[in-house]
């Protein structure tokens, strides 16, 4: 007896349709495409008018946000509670368990955080402009879903091995992100909101390790954690991301997969489809013709500092990093990627893009080298992009050799990216 393939109905189709990684890439250039030029087109005062509108109630919690506002901490907390999955599941059962087998994605990572900020702050103080200073972490995020975009798209023929190398370091690259905006951005704190969103946070760990899942009362308790989080001073984005972290990574109550996954399943393509592009449409949106005239925000010492950390620091941090880690320890790359395969990798993770987005408004709050640091990123990011894609065609053209990691082994693990 065959068995019968299971139904599909146009929603289901249309969620496996932005799961793609491609699609989801695609969307978040269409929505920043259409908010650039909307912004510089001679109907800008509406794209300004929509991100003013002010939406919510004036209540205890300050709810009554900008629309600009809700994109960057209300849905974007749903794109961090995403990564809070991920970042459980790596840890607890995926590329982060073994630390042997992490350590040199995750020092990579480092070294790709910490080279763009040194070349940051090295071309704002040649500059003398040091009220820009606080942008010092724009240039060193990576976009996750725009970067394995690409990968996925001009990376045929290279080691699967490179994807999950580039996810790791990029999972850590986002862990440390998160550190950053919750340490470096955070003005005041008040304890008790804290408190209580924490409180929250645990009441849902609570629920999701019940032995069925009630997502009616999972969303409003994540609802609750989210505001308190947004009152306490902290940024909102972190309760989304403690939610993601306290959910099983392994399978409980007999389930064939981890309550991570099946979560992620369901949200991933919302937050990739939806969240991100609309963030991105009122992230994306610079003015380069008001002001002190025409493009005269090409002309801020922000806009090179930003471009270079991320076109040259990424790549200077995680293939420097990675050839000491390599040479100096006994530690090595995965199987079947040497460190010519770095140099794709590393352009890859100068894709900033959201939460570099994100960092630029924390970063610079009264607007006075906003839109520079917005445009740098779309620049840098787009740069980064098309030099990580020629580099890709060209790492797949050259002839491999048996052992690329020079451990002594030849290599097994060599199966190549579909």
């Amino acid at each position: 007896m065959t068995r019968k393939a299971p139904m599909t109905t146009p929603l289901t189709r249309l969620r496996d349709f932005v799961s793609r990684e491609t699609v989801a890439g695609v969307l978040l250039l269409i929505a920043a495409a259409i908010a650039l030029i909307w912004a510089n087109s001679p109907w800008r005062g509406a794209y300004a008018d929509l991100s003013a509108l002010t939406v919510g109630p004036s209540s205890p919690l300050h709810l009554d946000l900008t629309l600009s506002q809700w994109a960057a901490d209300g849905l974007l907390a749903i794109f961090f509670l995403v990564v809070g999955f991920e970042l459980k599941q790596e840890i607890v059962a995926g590329s982060l368990r073994n630390p042997r087998l992490a350590a040199v994605p995750v020092s990579a990572a480092v070294g790709g955080m910490a080279v763009p900020a040194l070349v940051y702050f090295a071309v704002i103080s040649a500059s003398g402009d040091t009220a820009a200073l606080d942008g010092w972490a724009i240039p060193t995020a990576t976009d996750i879903a725009f970067a394995v975009a690409v990968l996925a798209v001009f990376g045929r023929g290279l080691p699967r091995a490179l994807r999950v190398f580039l996810l790791t370091l990029a999972v850590v690259d986002d862990l440390l992100a998160i550190v950053v905006i919750a340490v470096f951005y955070t003005d005041s704190i008040s304890p008790l909101w804290l408190l209580a969103s924490v409180a929250c946070v645990v009441v849902f760990a609570v629920l999701a390790r019940m032995r069925t899942t009630r997502w009616w009362l999972l969303v409003p308790v994540a609802l609750v954690a989210w505001a308190f989080m947004h009152e306490s001073g902290v940024h909102a984005t972190i309760a989304g991301v403690l939610l993601g972290l306290v959910v099983p990574a392994r399978p409980v109550h007999g389930e064939a997969h981890s309550r991570t996954h099946s979560f992620v399943e369901k949200i991933q393509p919302f937050s990739s489809g939806l969240v991100v592009p609309i963030f991105a449409f009122f992230a994306a949106g610079v003015n380069l013709v008001d002001g002190d005239g025409p493009l005269a925000v090409l002309r801020q010492p922000v806009l090179l500092a930003i471009i270079l950390g991320l076109v040259f620091g990424k790549v200077v941090g995680v293939m420097g990093t990675t050839a000491l880690v390599t040479k100096l320890t006994p530690l090595r790359l995965p199987d079947a990627i040497g460190l010519r395969d770095l140099l794709p990798v590393g352009l890859l993770t100068g894709i900033g893009f959201t939460v570099s987005l994100l960092i630029a408004e924390l970063s610079f709050p009264d607007g006075a080298h906003t839109a520079a640091a917005k445009f740098a990123i779309l620049a840098g990011s787009l740069i980064s992009a098309v030099l990580g894609a020629i580099a890709l065609r060209w790492s797949a053209r050259l002839k491999r050799s048996a052992d690329m990691n020079e451990d002594g082994i030849p290599d097994v693990d060599i199966e190549p990216i579909p």
